[in-house]
């Protein structure tokens, strides 16, 4: 099949390469390798050279749009097609299909060509009436009156008057200056600069929690609207409480639909062109182009939504793990009690129980009795609390348990998703024969040991750190969302003798149906010690061993170069750059820089590169691994705020300044867990000019407003070590 890259001066590799900045031949060694089979985190961690060291964010863009233009030339065939077979394609018009370089303006060359359902203009068309729509287009000059050309040439018994005639050639005027591809591709710029949206509530509508007052009666600007806007007037518009029209002005149609079909006083059909033009933006134009604008301030607000969401879950998921802990876990709740599971720093499960704090049985003491009881027998030094119903009330009865014990500190986690992994077939798997209210309280407390791989157990669109997620397209989300779970796996590395199969699903090369053979055949032969053993595991070929092999570590395995991300095709190298140095793989790990440092003193990168034959970028990453073995990426952030005793929102005052851990970053801010139970907002406004927070930063805030009766607590940016007048609250935070 011919393509866009054919028909232009360039290639894919041009194009995108001017997307990325980007110099042509990297993008084009990017697709040949896509082509070939390889993946995103392959490509960009093993085929730097090829590559010109492009990054996994720039490959994955690569892929993806790639995957749309090669879409884009699959519908351009099927338009070529289609008007060829109609025998209406000219030579200008595929020069235009071919120059084409959106959908919009394919679908707009298409438009009076596109099969339609029977229009008033098709039904004109019918009774002849065309020719007489032509002299209308072209304003024909004639001295002859315009009553007597139609009663000669358009009357019959389906046209029985001359006025029946006119309107039927200006209906197919009217569609013919609506389908007109520069007409709709104009109009729709102007209205995408100078349209107005307006929204109004819906007059019966019942909007009991005023969720959508701000936009009861709203209007603005469309070039101006902000995404979390659009996305909340959509939805608003879904559940029925809005209204929202697009108003564009006269002039931003007509100027444009009268620059391409121009009146002639002159002509005795000028009045007709007019009455079509006016018919033709009300009727016709301007409806579509509503939709135009509709879609892309959708498609805008989704791409802005979704990039949210995925921003958040890769700091999610990049969270460093809180290893060496015994850990509790608590899921919350009321009157079916709360459920508590206790793991080693594995994570393999020790005990469980379900106590009864709360309401309506109040068993405040026997709930503290069981907890000290497990606490004891388990060693138990971390308490983690799900954030659902309850979590601050069970806040206070594990703050009491805690209170004045240096050895146990307890940690709110996020608890999104944990019901969705407690009824899931994994969790069936792994716990065939606990309660699925107890597979909860096991999610939360190993959550804080490790949140990737706990997390990599659920839907990522179940996991709630995103903006309007509901609402956005659910398909471009999951693509979004995997691709970003991918990467953070991957560039985390898995280790392949403890990893679950929801884990080893996400590494390269591997997938679902691998990563459980790779698990039955470690269940039945014992732990790998060679990265080579892989290749025994059913349909673990060539290609899933090459694209998988530099992610998976094996830990204390026959071959210490298995434990790091060096790949295997790159042994040799590593072994004469150690062999260089005087060193072995055997050698401490902290006993390589020095003898590594002086050889790289001795020969300059470049030139061992020259002389290993090897590309300087593998080399470079080579080295890093000598001296860092699996260095595990999560360990630059910081650790979680672990506290031993609880605050309440009487505890605060206007001034007081705390430490805070980011959990979910919007449009408008970021919610700042600062130990209460209500999260604290800061506003966009008072985070400083450049300054990008992430889910899991700690930071501190200062308070400035607290609204008990709403719930909310507004935070003010405080940098560190400003002088405060600070007083900390007890135990708040462990110095």
């Amino acid at each position: 099949m011919s393509s866009y890259a054919d028909k232009v001066p360039g290639s894919y590799g041009e194009i995108l390469a001017k997307q990325l900045n980007v110099r042509p031949n990297q993008v084009d060694a990017t697709i040949r390798l896509l082509d070939e089979g390889n993946t995103v985190p392959f490509i960009s961690r093993y085929r730097k050279e090829m590559t010109g060291t492009l990054d996994d964010e720039q490959v994955r863009i690569i892929a993806d749009e790639l995957t749309r233009l090669r879409g884009l030339d699959e519908r351009r065939a099927t338009i070529l097609a289609s008007i060829e077979e109609q025998g209406k394609l000219t030579d200008d018009l595929r020069q235009d299909i071919n120059a084409a370089v959106t959908l919009t303006t394919l679908e707009d060359l298409y438009a009076p060509y596109k099969p339609k359902r029977r229009t008033r203009a098709s039904i004109a068309r019918e009774k002849g009436l065309e020719g007489l729509a032509d002299h209308i287009l072209k304003q024909t000059l004639t001295r002859r009156a315009l009553e007597d050309i139609v009663k000669e040439s358009y009357l019959s018994e389906q046209v029985p008057t001359v006025e029946d005639a006119l309107q039927g050639a200006r209906d197919i005027v009217a569609e013919t200056i609506s389908d007109h591809a520069a007409v709709r591709q104009t109009t729709r710029e102007k209205a995408l600069k100078f349209a107005l949206l307006t929204a109004e509530k819906v007059e019966d509508a019942v909007d009991e929690k005023r969720v959508y007052e701000s936009y009861y009666a709203f209007e603005c600007r469309v070039d101006r609207l902000q995404p979390h806007q659009i996305l909340a007037l959509n939805r608003g518009e879904k559940e029925g409480m809005l209204k929202i029209h697009i108003q564009i002005g006269e002039r931003d149609w007509r100027t444009t639909v009268e620059y391409s079909f121009e009146a002639d006083i002159l002509s005795p059909f000028v009045d007709e062109l007019i009455l079509a033009e006016n018919d033709a933006a009300e009727r016709l134009l301007l409806p579509a182009i509503e939709r135009d604008v509709r879609r892309e301030l959708g498609e805008k607000a989704n791409g802005h939504a979704i990039n949210v969401f995925a921003t958040n879950l890769r700091a999610l998921l990049s969270l460093p793990p809180l290893a060496g802990h015994v850990t509790l876990g608590i899921d919350p709740g009321f009157r079916t009690g709360s459920k508590v599971a206790v793991v080693d720093p594995t994570g393999k499960l020790l005990d469980t129980a379900t106590i009864y704090p709360h309401e309506p049985k109040n068993d405040w003491t026997g709930a503290l009795k069981v907890l000290e009881d497990m606490v004891n027998r388990h060693r138990v030094t971390l308490i983690t609390i799900g954030n659902g119903t309850a979590s601050r009330e069970t806040e206070k009865l594990v703050a009491e348990l805690t209170r004045g014990a240096e050895s146990i500190k307890y940690l709110i986690v996020n608890e999104a998703g944990a019901s969705v992994y407690s009824a899931s077939a994994l969790a069936r798997q792994e716990f065939p024969d606990l309660d699925v209210t107890i597979r909860g309280a096991v999610s939360i407390a190993r959550r804080a040991q490790d949140p990737l791989a706990e997390l990599v157990k659920i839907d990522p669109k179940s996991i709630g750190v995103g903006l309007y997620q509901h609402d956005v397209d659910q398909t471009a989300l999951s693509h979004a969302l995997d691709g970003v779970v991918e990467s953070v796996v991957n560039n985390v590395g898995v280790d392949v003798n403890t990893a679950s199969p929801a884990l080893l699903t996400h590494v390269a090369g591997v997938g679902p149906k691998l990563a459980t053979r790779i698990v039955a055949y470690r269940d039945a032969n014992g732990m790998f010690r060679l990265r080579a053993d892989l290749r025994q595991v059913s349909g673990l070929g060539p290609k899933a061993f090459e694209q998988a092999a530099g992610f998976l570590r094996i830990r204390a395995g026959n071959d210490p170069l298995d434990s790091s991300a060096i790949h295997p095709e790159s042994y040799p190298i590593a072994r004469l750059v150690l062999e260089r140095a005087g060193l072995s793989p055997a050698t401490p790990v902290n006993e390589r820089k020095p003898a590594l440092d002086a050889l790289l003193a001795r020969i300059p990168l470049e030139k061992l590169a020259a002389e290993l034959n090897c590309g300087v970028p593998t080399l470079k990453d080579i080295f890093e691994q000598l001296v860092r073995p699996g260095r595990d990426p999560r360990t630059d952030t910081p650790v979680p705020i672990l506290r031993s005793d609880v605050l309440k929102v009487e505890d605060l005052a206007p001034g007081l300044t705390l430490k805070g851990t980011v959990r979910n970053v919007v449009d408008f801010g970021a919610f700042v867990d600062i130990g209460v139970k209500h999260d604290g907002l800061l506003h966009r406004t008072q985070i400083p000019f450049g300054t990008v927070l992430k889910v899991g930063d700690i930071i501190d805030v200062e308070i400035l407003k607290i609204e008990p009766e709403r719930s909310r607590v507004s935070l003010g940016w405080r940098s560190p070590g400003s002088s405060t007048g600070l007083v900390f609250v007890r135990g708040l935070i462990p110095r």
